[in-house]
């Protein structure tokens, strides 16, 4: 089943079983069993530690166990996890296999040391760029305590499942048999659900922390170009991060980074956070901000107030917390918000295979959505604000070229109806007769822009009507010593390699800001690392 370059990649990655494992299959006459089971026979040739058994003993088939022989150690596949979880098989492979896991001493102790029987299950689809965070997170949970077992499900192969838990958002996960969460998470945001002291004790952790000459508040491009430019200069650099990556984590695919001709969201932020890593870069993740305090004098200390009660102490601070979907703000919209209405075309897409679905719109991201969903879905409509698509006219011939596409032109979305449990139909006005029009469907891709992160900042620094930091050229916002740089800030075009570049230019100025700034006393000595 894998091509001969793919096998001999696995080969190269396979040795690092130390263990033997096994992968015990169940199977029926079903062309995906057929599929798995050439998948799994591949595994097994590439490497002697690894044995294929058939077992017959799961309910849901196609599906495989891998297991550590003569131990229970082990985790559940239900599907064929290739696409974007061919990456967790290969992890969960090696780590069933003995192979230990790059993550920290402390958070492999915190996994350990949870007291409890955990049995997690993971509803995911082979495009989803956001799955794989989860699958792999429980993955590895389920090798480390015996007590955690997890099932990552391939959504679209367990259909009837998907419509008997109403599953229409993926990830979505539950735990021993409730609904756990839906969305990307990472290993230590589901140790913080699990785990109600984690929260305290990472908040005791951040308050002891000195003061930082700066601290980037903010991930993403931005923020860790911001980052690498200060921490090069030799100066104490922090970075504060509700997610690192921020919204660069739910793109799948970038084709205007230049030098590089095509990569996925997920990707990058890998290289970014490998990048951020070889300097002296304190990387506070999965903080949310919630107050800015600026000094009270010139040369003072500004301070961060995190959600959690902590603080964090700056001399200099960037604000670069980027910006997320705009929400259509519509009677309906949050409350079918993961049941019909959904942000994410690639991951959420196969989920409605063979439906009529619409797409909120006009613009690349709306026109691309639809282009895309189309292959899947049983019927798309556009709906645009406008009289006319904004989208690249090469988009629009595209997506004008379908045959299962419909365009509707100069209409605002107006509600969003359900039965209580689903999405049932959209209601929209046309713009040009000023009536009302009903459509019958089961999903609404919302594709209308972004919303800067910045509402926590209100009454602390100047904002744009419409929400955005208001800068100058040089980054700096209206209060000295505080700069923003990225999607949040007043700066026009809201792209990767623009805010990657308004970051490098605020820690520039930041930079410059404090060699020019003299430092008293106190603050000096709130700098000093305690002995």
């Amino acid at each position: 089943m894998l091509e001969a370059s793919m096998k001999a990649q696995l080969k190269a990655v396979l040795v690092n079983i130390r263990e033997p494992i096994e992968l015990l299959a169940s199977l029926d006459s079903s062309p995906k069993s057929t599929e798995l089971e050439g998948l799994l026979n591949d595994i097994a040739d590439v490497s002697d530690k690894v044995t294929v058994r058939r077992t017959d003993d799961n309910a849901r088939k196609p599906s495989f166990r891998i297991q550590r022989v003569g131990t229970t150690i082990g985790v559940d596949f239900a599907g064929i996890p290739l696409g974007h979880e061919f990456t967790s098989l290969v992890l969960a492979l090696i780590q069933v296999g003995g192979h230990p896991p790059k993550v920290s001493a402390e958070v492999l102790d915190q996994v350990r040391n949870l007291d409890g029987d955990f049995h997690f299950e993971t509803y995911f689809s082979l495009s989803c760029q956001n799955c794989p965070d989860i699958v792999q997170a429980l993955n590895l949970m389920s090798v480390v305590n015996p007590r955690i077992t997890h099932t990552a499900i391939d959504g679209a192969l367990f259909q009837t499942e998907v419509d008997a838990r109403k599953i229409m958002a993926v990830p979505t996960i539950y735990l021993n048999g409730e609904n756990f969460g839906q969305g990307r998470m990472e290993l230590e945001q589901i140790l913080a659900k699990i785990d109600t002291g984690a929260s305290a004790k990472a908040a005791e952790k951040i308050a002891a922390k000195d003061a930082f000459d700066v601290l980037v508040v903010g991930g993403g491009p931005a923020g860790a170009a911001a980052a690498i430019y200060t921490a090069r200069k030799g100066i104490r650099t922090g970075i504060a991060a509700e997610r690192f990556g921020g919204q660069v984590l739910d793109t799948m695919a970038i084709e205007n980074f230049i030098s590089v001709p095509h990569t996925e969201g997920p990707k990058l932020v890998s290289q970014l956070e490998q990048h951020v890593g070889d300097y002296d870069v304190d990387v506070m993740n999965l903080q949310r901000a919630e107050a800015l305090i600026p000094a009270a004098q010139p040369g003072g200390l500004h301070e961060v107030r995190l959600e959690n009660g902590a603080s964090l102490k700056a001399r200099t601070i960037i604000l670069s917390t980027g910006a997320r979907w705009r929400q259509m703000g519509v009677p309906g919209e949050d409350e079918y918000r993961n049941k019909g209405v959904a942000y994410c075309p690639h991951c959420d897409g196969p989920l409605f295979k063979g439906k009529r679905v619409a797409v909120i719109g006009g613009g690349n991201s709306g026109v691309e959505a639809a282009i895309d969903l189309a292959g899947i879905v049983g019927h798309v409509t556009l709906i645009e604000f406008d009289s006319q698509l904004r989208a690249d006219a090469v988009l629009v011939r595209k997506l004008e070229s379908l045959a299962n596409v419909k365009i509707i032109k100069s209409a605002l979305t107006t509600e969003v109806q359900g039965d209580g449990d689903k999405v049932t139909a959209l209601v929209y006005k046309d713009r040009t007769t000023d009536t009302d029009h009903k459509i019958d469907l089961e999903g609404i891709f919302v594709q209308i822009g972004l919303v800067p992160n910045t509402e926590w900042l209100s009454g602390s620094v100047a904002l744009s009507n419409r929400g955005e930091i208001e800068v100058d050229a040089r980054g700096e916002t209206n209060i000295p010593g505080i700069f923003g740089a990225g999607d949040c800030t007043t700066v026009p075009y809201k792209q990767i390699v623009i805010a990657m570049g308004e970051g490098a230019k605020a820690a520039l100025s930041a930079f410059d800001y404090l060699i020019r700034q003299p430092v008293d006393a106190a603050v000096e000595a709130e700098l000093e690392p305690a002995e």
